[in-house]
């Protein structure tokens, strides 16, 4: 199994195009155990926040041009790893 990072994009397109405004009640990075960057993306995608009902992306996890995923070393159980959640 690989760790994989994913976080949002530093700099969206535009605030208008940004899941994660405004920022409470959405997950803002998330360390996923699993095989590939794709099953690490559905893992944050399946336990994110309300960045999922943003009226601009329904999936901002899974979506390059919200988010990054960045591949870390580790061994384990698939599944979710640690979030950073901010809830208002």
């Amino acid at each position: 199994m690989k760790l994989w990072l994913l976080e949002p994009v530093n700099n969206p397109v535009n605030n208008k195009d940004n899941p994660w405004e405004p920022w409470f009640d959405k997950t803002f990075g998330s360390v996923i155990r699993a095989e590939t960057e794709e099953q690490a993306r559905q893992f944050a995608h399946d336990s994110s926040g309300e960045e999922n009902d943003s009226e601009f992306s329904k999936e901002p996890w899974k979506d390059k041009k919200y988010s990054t995923c960045v591949e870390l070393t580790g061994k384990g159980k698939a599944g979710v790893i640690i979030q950073n959640h901010e809830s208002a």
